[in-house]
């Protein structure tokens, strides 16, 4: 694997990670926002991620009937965009609540808040560990420049 491959794999390791924590941190922000009505309510979201395909040669593609290693890997990871989850609401019989409806009922988001701490635990250190491939890139470089010294 090249290591521009490596480079970039990591990079987009990053960016993916970055907006995981983006709408993991929305979705904690909004997880007590009441509302009067469904249609008006915050709703939990989630970033859908792809694997970037490479193009694969011809050379590359079979070795003794196997994909080879770096021609079967990704070119790194593509954010497809940001999709609400499609968990119910919750209702709450709260009449004297300021945002009440009509029948007594305060809507809040469907988040789960210990479900979104576990998301944010996990990009985040998806993101530290492509910081580390990124590190370690730079000293592999660092070092076969000064090997001709």
């Amino acid at each position: 694997m090249s290591l521009t491959s490596v480079l970039n794999i990591a990079g987009t390791g990053m960016t993916a990670q970055s907006i995981r924590l983006n709408t993991t941190a929305s979705n904690i922000a909004n997880a007590e926002s009441a509302s009067s009505s469904v249609d008006e309510t915050y709703r939990a979201r989630k970033p859908w991620f792809s694997v970037l395909e490479k193009e694969i040669s011809a050379k590359a593609t079979d070795v003794n009937g196997f994909m080879e290693t770096d021609a079967a890997m990704g070119a790194g990871v593509q954010v497809r965009g940001i999709v609400e989850k499609d968990a119910p609401l919750q209702a709450r019989f709260q009449p004297d609540h300021p945002m009440a409806n009509d029948d007594g009922y305060v809507y809040y988001p469907n988040v789960n808040v210990v479900e979104e701490m576990t998301d944010m635990m996990s990009s985040s250190r998806s993101y530290q560990m492509n910081v580390e491939v990124l590190k370690t890139a730079k000293q592999m470089l660092q070092r076969t420049l000064t090997l001709g010294q």
